[in-house]
């Protein structure tokens, strides 16, 4: 019975052989195209922690998959063997960033493509996926923080008007704010105010620190933006 299953398999599994040429092409191919897909995702990067060895993962994962696809050919019981391989390999490495998963998905897309032959279908791919990541990269889609800044400074203790000319100018500056820490500073003689405000423009963040400094007590304005660098 068992000798039949595997007879079966055998005889489904008959793979053609490759040249050589058509196996260097094929590695040579892969390795251009995820070496574009790695150099994209060096220059958009834009997490906190950064890994070189991932780049290489990048380049080094589709060339692997490309030479596993041509390994197994059309045969059925290389397919198995390969599957049983891979299933005793255990990676420990979380991807914590969705974005780094997909780029990974991608030099693996690029390298079952090239392993399987499909030229077309790999360069077609990796200039429209080189296209849309240049596209995303630049373009503000999906971004919440454009707008967003954080906003501190100091006030004089006994000055309670301050608190009146203070919401003036953020209500004609920012679309809306709020007030999420107040403490004392220099023993007691000055407020410190740190504001989560929401710009009508960016351009205001010039206009809004030069009306904050001509209020004579206030001091020490200073304005962060929380630009699209810091989404993770």
């Amino acid at each position: 019975m068992n000798g039949g299953w595997v007879d079966l398999i055998s005889a489904a599994g008959s793979s053609q052989s490759m040249s050589l040429q058509h196996v260097i092409s094929a590695m040579l191919l892969s390795f251009v195209l995820c070496s574009v897909v790695a150099k994209l995702y060096q220059v958009t990067f834009q997490s906190l922690s950064y890994s070189r060895s991932f780049v290489h993962t990048l380049i080094l994962g589709g060339m692997i998959t490309c030479m596993v696809m041509m390994s197994m050919g059309d045969s059925l019981a290389r397919g198995i063997g390969v599957l049983g391989a891979l299933s005793l390999i255990r990676f420990r490495t979380v991807v914590r960033d969705p974005r780094d998963m997909m780029f990974l998905f991608a030099a693996l897309g690029l390298g079952i493509a090239c392993g399987a032959g499909m030229f077309a279908v790999a360069i077609t791919g990796c200039a429209l996926l080189s296209s849309v990541i240049v596209l995303l990269h630049w373009a503000p889609f999906a971004t919440h923080r454009r707008y967003e800044a954080m906003l501190r400074f100091l006030v004089e203790a006994d000055n309670d008007s301050a608190r009146g000319d203070v919401d003036a100018i953020m209500a004609e500056c920012c679309s809306s704010y709020m007030l999420l820490a107040m403490r004392e500073a220099v023993q007691g003689d000055l407020l410190e105010y740190s504001y989560q405000v929401r710009l009508v423009d960016p351009s205001y963040q010039v206009d809004l620190v030069k009306k904050l400094e001509a209020l004579d007590p206030i001091s020490e304005v200073n304005l962060v933006m929380q630009r699209t660098t810091v989404e993770l």
